[in-house]
């Protein structure tokens, strides 16, 4: 089933999110949800707070940016060719590398794109779908997912990391998009006023 992604301006964006039990109510289910939601909304990941549920879960597919790259960028990210992966319980153990740019973008905040700088890699702790632990490092895109979504179920976004100024002058666009008022080809639900 196709979920509503919760526009900017939620509540529930802002959530330090919570631990969930492998005996969580349906959460196959959900994951499932997860998966048809963000491929319908052409993500390469999603985390719960963005279908409204303040839990440590979050799905990504970075093969996708692999698959819709242009040949010029063939073998420019050590993890190429990308992960198709379920993150639940996770916790950042450490961050390694040099922080570099790359321009994101949410599907909570649609229409808007920026450069973020990021960790080229991370260490998580964390469980699957089948509430097997794991802690694992990642790299390149998939790092960038990863760090991404992680943000996601700590209340924070990517809008977060941008300087006071652009914050600023994107003020109008973020007060549009909690409102409503924002064209997308996906199912939205806008903050409560």
């Amino acid at each position: 089933m196709i979920l509503p992604i919760v526009a900017y301006g939620t509540p529930v964006l802002r959530n330090i999110c919570k631990d969930i039990p492998a005996d969580y109510p349906n959460l196959s289910k959900l994951i499932e949800d997860m998966w048809e939601t963000m491929y319908h909304s052409s993500g390469v990941g999603l985390a719960a707070p963005q279908i409204n549920k303040d839990i440590r879960l979050f799905v990504i597919d970075s093969t996708q940016i692999f698959n819709n790259q242009d040949e010029n960028d063939k073998g420019k990210y050590p993890d190429e060719p990308g992960i198709k992966q379920v993150f639940i319980n996770a916790h950042i153990k450490e961050l390694h590398g040099e922080e570099w740019s790359y321009n994101e973008g949410c599907l909570s905040i649609p229409k808007i794109r920026e450069d973020v700088f990021r960790s080229e890699e991370v260490t998580l702790e964390y469980v699957d779908e089948n509430f097997e632990p794991f802690t694992k490092t990642f790299n390149g895109i998939s790092a960038r997912v990863i760090l991404h979504e992680y943000d996601h179920i700590e209340g924070k976004l990517f809008i977060d990391y941008l300087k006071p100024l652009k914050r600023k002058l994107l003020k109008s666009k973020l007060d549009d998009i909690s409102k409503g008022k924002v064209n997308v080809d996906y199912k939205m639900v806008f903050p409560k006023r």
